[in-house]
C-alpha cells in the first residue's frame, strides 16, 4: 500500500478511535492515537492475516501488550473488514465484542488477551518458540508502552526471547514519553531503552513512528534479522492528530465531552482533506 493510502486509513483509525471512547464515555484515547501508524501499517502492509479466515494456522501473531490502546486495535481491524464499523460505537459496552482491553473470547483475530502491563510480551515470547519448535514460518508482533517498560516482566521476557534465538519476534515500542502520572523521567524512566534492549541481545532499530517510509524499513529489516529478536523503538506523539491531545499527560485514559469530541473530529476531517 503506498504511503498516502496509509496515512488516509491511519486518520480513518483515528476517527474511530475518537468515535468509540467518546460513545463509551471512557478509554483511552492518547496512547491509541500515538499507535495508529504502527497498527495501521500492521494490519494493512505487514500482517499476514485473513479477516475472513481469523484463526487460520499460518497466520502471523500481533500481540496489544499496551491493551489499553485497544480502541486502536478495533480501529485497525474493523478498517481491515474483521467486523462491521459500526460495532466501534459498542465499546466497553456491556455484552460488546470490543471490551475495554482485547479478549481473544469475544472477537475473532484478537490473538492474545491482555490488560496487565507487561505479560503481552511473554504471551508474543511463548507464540514465537511455539513457532519455531512446530517449524511454522509466522512471525509474532508486540506492541508494548514506554512506561510499560517499567514492567520487570518484560525484561524477563526480553532475556527469554535472546536466548532462544527468537529471531521471528519483533517488539514494537510506542515512545510517546507520557504516561498515566506523567514524563518517563517524573514517573520511573527506563531510558535509555535503545541500549537496554541491546543489552538484553536485540538487534535495535529507532525510527519516527509516524514515518511510514521508516516504519517500512524497520519491519523489513526486522524480517531479515537472524538468530536474535528485534526492537523498533518508535518515537510516537501522544494524542497524534488532536490538536488538544498532543502531548497532553491528561489524556491518557479519559473520553471527550460532547463539545470536544466535535473539535477532535474535526481536526482529523480537516487533516483527511488534506491527504
Amino acid at each position: 500500500m503506498e504511503n498516502r493510502q496509509l496515512t488516509i486509513m491511519a486518520n480513518e483509525v483515528r476517527k474511530d478511535i475518537i468515535e468509540g471512547t467518546h460513545a463509551a464515555k471512557c478509554g483511552h484515547p492518547g496512547g491509541s492515537l500515538s499507535a495508529a501508524d504502527i497498527v495501521t501499517f500492521l494490519y494493512f502492509e505487514e500482517l499476514r492475516v485473513d479477516p475472513k479466515d481469523p484463526r487460520n494456522s499460518g497466520r502471523d501473531r500481533f500481540v496489544l501488550s499496551k491493551g489499553h490502546a485497544a480502541p486502536a486495535l478495533y480501529g485497525a481491524m474493523a478498517e481491515r473488514g474483521f467486523f462491521p464499523k459500526e460495532e466501534i460505537k459498542t465499546l466497553r459496552k456491556v455484552g460488546s465484542r470490543l471490551q475495554g482491553h482485547p479478549s481473544m473470547y469475544h472477537l475473532p483475530g484478537v490473538d492474545m488477551s491482555t490488560g496487565s502491563l507487561g505479560q503481552g510480551v511473554s504471551a508474543a515470547c511463548g507464540m514465537a518458540l511455539a513457532a519455531k519448535l512446530q517449524n511454522r514460518d509466522y512471525r509474532v508482533y508486540a506492541l508494548l508502552g514506554d512506561g510499560e517498560l517499567e514492567e520487570g516482566e518484560v525484561w524477563e521476557a526480553a532475556m527469554f526471547a535472546a536466548a532462544k534465538k527468537l529471531d521471528n519476534l519483533t517488539l514494537i515500542i510506542d515512545w510517546n514519553n507520557l504516561q498515566i502520572d506523567g514524563t518517563l523521567a517524573e514517573v520511573n524512566s527506563p531510558e535509555p531503552i535503545d541500549k537496554k534492549f541491546e543489552a538484553f541481545g536485540f538487534r535495535v532499530i529507532s525510527i519516527d513512528g509516524h514515518d511510514f517510509d521508516q516504519i517500512r524499513g524497520a519491519f523489513a529489516a526486522a524480517r531479515e534479522t537472524e538468530g536474535c529478536p528485534t526492537a523498533i523503538v518508535a518515537k510516537t506523539v501522544k494524542g497524534k492528530g488532536v490538536s488538544f491531545m498532543e502531548n497532553v499527560c491528561g489524556w491518557h485514559g479519559k473520553a471527550t465531552n460532547d463539545a470536544e469530541f466535535e473539535v477532535a473530529m474535526a481536526d482529523l476531517e480537516r487533516l483527511g482533506e488534506t491527504l
